[in-house]
């Protein structure tokens, strides 16, 4: 009914995140090193992606389905009053879609950060060899 709600919302607060994360890493850019990193404006942009994409799909197979309307309330489950169900539906369906993404990306962010200390350590090692 309304489960895309719940990953938009989450999508459009990581989206102001990101903004102000992204104009904080301009300001603080005296950190040089050898190897490459992901800043994390970046890793919070993968979850953004991911969080409007999945939204997207999911709002446009409600429409495909009849259950978001292009007439107020936009929502049949409200003009049916049904508005109890389409909660409840967001809060199960639609957190648990949006903790799963989310629990995905913290996923990404680690193995980013697994492969970025293993360069780290390669390059301090061949450093010593020199």
């Amino acid at each position: 009914m309304a489960c895309f709600l719940v990953p938009a919302s989450e999508a459009v607060i990581t989206t102001v995140a990101e903004h102000i994360v992204k104009s904080k890493e301009k300001n603080d850019s005296n950190a040089s090193t050898d190897v490459p990193k992901v800043h994390f404006s970046e890793k919070l942009g993968w979850l953004n992606k991911m969080l409007w994409g999945g939204s997207a799909l999911l709002a446009f197979e409600h429409v495909w389905h009849g259950e978001v309307i292009p007439t107020f309330p936009f929502l049949t489950a409200v003009q049916n009053g049904e508005t109890a169900d389409m909660l409840a539906e967001m809060g199960t369906a639609g957190v648990g879609m949006a903790v799963l993404v989310t629990l995905i990306w913290g996923g990404m962010v680690i193995a980013s950060r697994v492969i970025e200390n293993r360069k780290d350590d390669r390059l301090a090692v061949s450093k010593e060899e020199a």
